[in-house]
């Protein structure tokens, strides 16, 4: 029994060898030496069997460069074709049903409409002096209090802008400027100018020997100089 064996043996280590040979020539290196040159690229298997069966890809193993990056199979699709026929898959309705309010083309319905229920803006109370719901807009004033007049110098014509030069005031994004009664006013015989003025503020100005000067909204301009 032991002669078959070894005969056996031999036979599996010459074939081992023989395959060793076959196989040791690794890139381009002799079978001799056992010195391999190392490739740089990265190197990944296909798990994807869509791009694993087809021939024109590179089945066993796929080098990573941005030459061969693709996206995988499923994850592209084409831009759908609507209204192009029933056997496109979006055809006749294009997915949008067969009929109903947004199957119409157009921008659909107006802001504000809850279909036909009340709306909010319906809904909530509405106060006097303050313009609300659709169509209506708030003006707002940048305010300039009695205390913001007294560093100017005495008998001079007072705006925004000159506040503003002094380092008074700080710059605002508000266009239109309105003077309230806050604060006490020191400085006699001011030329006041702004859109607008509360009562409080107009009697202190007045009082001290001042005038109003009621500006134009959209041209700046004076418009009224006995306000």
């Amino acid at each position: 029994m032991k002669g078959p064996c070894v005969a056996a043996c031999l036979a599996l280590v010459v074939a081992v060898a023989d395959a060793w040979v076959a196989t040791s020539a690794f890139n381009g290196q002799a079978v001799g030496t056992h010195t391999c040159k190392a490739s740089n690229a990265v190197s990944m298997k296909i798990f994807d069997w869509k791009r694993r069966d087809d021939d024109s890809a590179n089945t066993a193993v796929k080098e990573l460069s941005p030459a061969t990056l693709v996206p995988s199979p499923g994850s592209r699709h084409r831009k759908a074709r609507k209204g192009r026929g029933i056997s496109a898959g979006q055809g006749a309705s294009c997915g949008f049903g067969m009929r109903g309010q947004r199957s119409r083309s157009g921008p659909g319905v107006r802001a504000g409409f809850e279909g036909g229920q009340q709306p909010l803006y319906r809904r909530l109370p509405k106060f006097v002096g303050r313009p609300m719901g659709p169509g209506h807009t708030k003006k707002e004033f940048h305010l300039i209090t009695l205390e913001a007049l007294n560093s100017a110098a005495e008998g001079s014509t007072v705006s925004f802008e000159t506040l503003h030069e002094q380092g008074t005031l700080t710059k605002t994004s508000l266009k239109w400027h309105k003077v309230v009664g806050n604060g006490e006013l020191n400085v006699k015989n001011l030329t006041v100018q702004a859109h607008a003025f509360t009562g409080s503020a107009k009697e202190a100005i007045e009082g001290a020997g001042g005038k109003c000067q009621l500006l134009s909204p959209t041209t700046n301009e004076i418009v009224d100089m006995t306000v």
